[in-house]
């Protein structure tokens, strides 16, 4: 760490979890803790969890877990000294300015290194592009396009070059390593054609975090070869599901809301038409996390989606997801063209801004598509679609917005508003209100559950009822120490806790958290931390507990020191046979 720990702790306890992870998503209060639907991954039902007593966060559907560095680090992407800065900043704490040693510069993180790959690599893609001869076919693509040179400069577009390894190259003379470039998905390297960069003769466009840093490139073939895109793999800095193209510039317009379409390209041709508050997903759906990025800007919210079933498709799922977010959700109209880019160029700008004025509300939306599936001549047929319209705004809760839309819908489809309200009325109070289930594909995102090592679950599991229940450090003491903890992981946890404890008398989880930088293995640290106990926890029920998991604990690490060939084998048995009879009293 560059900060001692001393600082460490002390911005994290100036920066309340519940008030910081507040500030980001929607946060409700449920018992003694605070509940949301994970901002790191699609879910429908709120499984992310804040506890304020234990300064921490754990989302039991995806796993992800920590305390206030964690997270600010995972949603920012930020890295550990960058996220100690923010929330120092946030807490108006000074932070102390000191020289970084040889051995602490050696310690900047990879993603510090991809970052800076990054953004060499896009500084050298407009390099290309705009002081090169061999960028002259690529800079007539774009002006082709109708982009000026004003926008060209703004999002930093560029040009790979048609030589496979001309990037990496480049990048390699900088001092980046191949690992690094790798990492940072530049390059690749198979057997067969070595090192090569990832885009080669592709108009290139860099793709920005919310805090203008470069994370990722979208390169584009400029005639008709396939694959049309290519797109940065995931990496260290880079999350499609969790970034929208253009939000650093977005978040700044004085427009009203965003313009939310699919593709990069549409995003740049608004832009360049007076609508800097366009944003484009990064080829991928719209997810639960995106929609919580842009909420922390506005909740209003332009649909621009391409005119075609598939788009249409993902329309219908974002206005979803936007709805979930309690954020107005509006659908511009781009008929009788594809996409945003191909209306501006038919239809002008003034054209656009008309289509915005006279979008329409997202539910409103969904009941003109449902009723195109109807024959609305027809008085049977017709009846079926309100039924249909009634179970769609049935949902809303609020009584007046609810009756808004009734009479919108019931004026629009000219039909009784007293009987179609009674209808709505009727259909949510049965229950029978349009509800959408978990679909295949968001469980697919959620994280497998791997099969665990059961010495390592044992160890995880003893934690996790020392630190529910801290009286247990006294209880069983000469019984278990951190000795024990002998598996990957939980050997570093039960050092951190069993030393906090002796100093302290108490645990401090999230105070332990500082100490643990690597991703995963913070995760895991707070799955202990926070882990909930399902039975009775009455003392007969604990010492039970207690004596079956410390003669787990203890006789695997017998096992392990027999397989090993450590220490004497005839005092190893006595022991193990010793722990059979162990009973543990509470």
């Amino acid at each position: 760490m560059f900060y001692s720990d001393e600082i460490v702790e002390e911005v994290r306890t100036r920066n309340d979890i519940v008030d910081v992870i507040s500030e980001y998503t929607g946060l409700k209060k449920a018992g003694n803790s605070y509940k949301c639907c994970c901002p790191f991954h699609n879910e429908k039902t709120p499984s992310f969890t804040v506890s304020r007593e234990k300064q921490m966060y754990h989302c039991f559907g995806c796993g992800a877990g920590g305390n206030v560095y964690t997270f600010v680090m995972k949603y920012e992407n930020f890295t550990f000294q960058e996220a100690i800065q923010f929330l120092a900043k946030r807490a108006g704490i000074t932070l102390p300015e000191k020289e970084l040693s040889q051995a602490e510069k050696a310690k900047i993180s990879k993603k510090a290194s991809i970052f800076e790959a990054n953004k060499m690599a896009a500084a050298y893609f407009h390099y290309l592009l705009t002081k090169t001869d061999r960028g002259s076919n690529a800079y007539k693509y774009y002006r082709e396009r109708g982009y000026s040179d004003e926008t060209i400069m703004k999002f930093g577009l560029g040009y790979a070059d048609i030589y496979s390894d001309d990037l990496f190259k480049y990048l390699k003379s900088k001092g980046f390593s191949e690992e690094i470039l790798r990492d940072a998905g530049l390059i690749e390297i198979d057997e067969r054609r070595g090192v090569h960069d990832v885009f080669w003769n592709r108009v290139m466009v860099p793709i920005a975090d919310i805090n203008d840093k470069i994370i990722a490139f979208g390169g584009r073939v400029m005639g008709d070869g396939l694959p049309k895109y290519v797109n940065t793999k995931e990496t260290d800095v880079f999350s499609k599901r969790r970034n929208l193209f253009a939000m650093n510039i977005a978040r700044k317009s004085k427009r009203r809301g965003v313009i939310l379409c699919e593709g990069y390209m549409d995003v740049i041709a608004q832009h360049q038409a007076g609508f800097d508050n366009a944003i484009a997903s990064l080829g991928t759906a719209f997810t639960e996390t995106q929609a919580g990025l842009i909420k922390r800007y506005t909740d209003e919210v332009y649909l621009a989606y391409d005119n075609d079933g598939a788009g249409q498709k993902a329309l219908m799922k974002a206005i979803e997801i936007l709805r979930n977010h309690d954020m107005i959700q509006k659908v511009i109209s781009l008929a009788p063209y594809k996409d945003p880019d191909e209306f501006i160029k038919n239809m002008g700008k003034d054209a656009y801004e008309e289509r915005i004025r006279d979008a329409i509300p997202g539910r409103i939306f969904e009941v003109d598509t449902m009723a195109s599936g109807y024959n609305l001549s027809d008085p049977d047929e017709k009846t079926k679609f309100m039924h249909s319209a009634a179970g769609v705004l049935a949902g809303i809760e609020d009584p007046t917005e609810r009756t808004n839309y009734v009479e919108s819908v019931a004026a629009r489809y000219r039909c009784d508003a007293g009987e179609f309200k009674k209808l709505v009325t009727k259909i949510g109070l049965s229950g029978l209100q349009e509800t959408k289930p978990v679909s295949y594909e968001d469980r697919r995102e959620m994280r497998s559950v791997k099969d665990k090592n059961p010495n390592l679950e044992a160890e995880e599991y003893l934690m996790s009822l020392m630190i529910s229940n801290t009286e247990l450090f006294d209880k069983l003491k000469g019984v278990i120490s951190e000795e024990d903890f002998t598996e990957e992981g939980t050997g570093k946890v039960a050092a951190a806790v069993f030393a906090q404890y002796r100093e302290k008398g108490a645990v401090n989880p999230a105070a332990i958290l500082n100490g643990f930088e690597d991703a995963d293995l913070q995760e895991r640290v707070t799955a202990m931390m926070t882990r909930s106990f399902d039975f009775e926890t009455g003392p007969e029920e604990m010492a039970k507990a207690l004596t079956d998991i410390i003669k787990k604990v203890k006789i695997n690490n017998i096992e392990k020191a027999q397989r090993s060939g450590t220490g004497s084998q005839i005092e190893l048995a006595r022991k193990k046979n010793e722990l059979r009879n162990l009973i543990i009293k509470l």
